[in-house]
């Protein structure tokens, strides 16, 4: 981090100062207090903090805050004029993530702070409008209240609203991330009902498809059934208006997804993958179509039909093969995703080690936050193949993990998995190694 960098991080932790109308000392006590608060009383004067402010701020040689001093500024800035919360665009904690950044924090510790304070957000239901910027949130209000007031601006802020709900799965739990994308979801449907533009309409129906979808997936994981297939007959049938097929592609892959675990038999996701293929296959998107294939692979070797699985596995490979940095969709598919799906075709129609060793493989690839969950989905398929090995210890210590993350996101495939996971265990039920896992799973998944 260059001394220009930090100048501009200590100028910006300044400017929000000022902007509150605060003086050093009125720092120093909302700090103080900040820390009371939160039940992490400070052993420090006031003069001391008043110091500690006026070195970060410093125009020679600003001191970046430390990780408990960033913590509490972040509850200070994250409260907005109005006292309600507010992490987006634009926003004074915004603003403080960027001032942290140019003093030279590191892009994780960014991360781990945001995800907490979108925790904060909604803690008592409140923060339901917390991924708004305050700009965004004005023009969503007069939006709301007369559709021909919207804007290019608007449609701006609520896809960052959207990416940045998607960007917390793994980090929040999902019933979190439900409260809030509500108000976009909303917003969505109130604003396709209404007048708005002419030419913001296809951008809109592009918003309004990525928002239905992923509220889709969040009242699935939340166990709301019934909401979650309205919300994705919402999403179908808005993608569908939008032109390009691979949109629709998209809903109908996440929809798959959420059927092959809340019906029984495979049939309904199967027809839901194949219509995803031939959108896909008509669409201007590669990724999409790589991972429409793979999806078409797995359905296939749950079937027990090897060939068809391989050979839609190779047109994955094919599709993955042939990416360009120009792609349309903003799909995170990539190659450790879809090591995972070959290591599920093994795992049913294959080898157990082989099938193993591409769980492993993928599993320490998805290392980002934002793939937690699939981690922890790919590493109980890990065990799985480990149960299949006569491995039982093994897949034992790998489900203790999986235990963890499914407990902190709520997720319900993740569940799920874990269950058939401990089935395969029952010849073992005697084993002290069971039993611990047993115990594990009821202190923190309550089965």
């Amino acid at each position: 981090m260059s001394a220009h960098d930090r100048l501009v991080g200590a100028a910006t932790l300044k400017r929000l100062r000022l902007s509150r109308g605060w003086s050093l000392a009125d720092t120093a006590r909302a700090i103080i207090a900040a820390a009371a608060r939160l039940g992490q009383p400070l052993d420090a004067s006031a003069t001391s903090v008043q110091r500690s402010v006026a070195r970060w701020e410093s125009t020679s040689v600003p001191t970046p805050p430390g990780e408990r001093y960033q913590l509490l500024l972040a509850h200070i800035y994250v409260r907005g004029s109005t006292g309600q919360h507010c992490v987006g665009p634009g926003s004074d904690f915004a603003e403080l993530l960027d001032a942290f950044a140019h003093l030279g924090e590191s892009e994780r510790r960014l991360l781990e702070l945001r995800s907490l304070l979108i925790r904060t957000a909604t803690d008592a239901g409140g923060g339901l409008l917390a991924l708004l910027g305050p700009t965004t949130r004005r023009d969503m209000t007069e939006a709301l209240t007369d559709p021909t007031t919207a804007d290019e601006g608007l449609l701006v802020g609520m896809r960052s609203a959207i990416r940045e709900a998607n960007e917390q799965v793994g980090s929040v739990p999902f019933v979190r991330l439900q409260l809030l994308l509500a108000p976009v979801v909303e917003s969505c449907q109130r604003l396709l009902d209404g007048p708005v533009p002419d030419p913001l309409l296809p951008e809109l129906r592009s918003i309004a498809a990525q928002a239905y979808t992923l509220a889709g997936r969040l009242a699935f994981e939340t166990r709301d059934d019934g909401a979650s297939r309205t919300l994705y007959s919402r999403a179908t049938d808005t993608a569908g208006l939008i032109g390009d097929p691979w949109r629709r592609a998209m809903v109908h892959m996440s929809h798959a997804l959420v059927t092959l675990y809340s019906t029984s038999g495979i049939d309904a996701a199967r027809s839901l993958v194949d219509a995803a293929v031939r959108d896909a296959r008509a669409g201007t998107s590669i990724t999409v179509r790589a991972r429409a294939h793979a999806l078409q692979a797995e359905i296939a070797a749950r079937a027990g039909a090897e060939r068809h699985a391989q050979a839609a596995l190779s047109l994955a490979w094919y599709d993955m093969d042939g990416l360009r940095n120009s792609d349309p969709s903003s799909s995170s598919f990539s190659p450790a995703h879809l090591r995972g799906f070959e290591g599920l075709c093994e795992l049913y129609v294959g080898d157990p080690t082989t099938a193993h060793d591409f769980f492993a493989h993928s599993a320490h690839a998805l290392a980002a936050p934002r793939e937690r969950v699939q981690r922890s989905i790919v590493t109980t398929d890990q065990a799985l193949a480990r149960i299949k090995l006569d491995e039982p210890l093994a897949a034992a210590e790998l489900l203790h993990e999986c235990i963890d993350t499914a407990s902190d996101t709520g997720g319900r495939v993740a569940a799920i998995r874990l269950r058939r996971a401990r089935r395969e265990l029952r010849r073992w039920r005697g084993e002290t190694f069971v039993a611990d896992l047993d115990d594990h799973l009821i202190d923190s998944l309550g089965q």
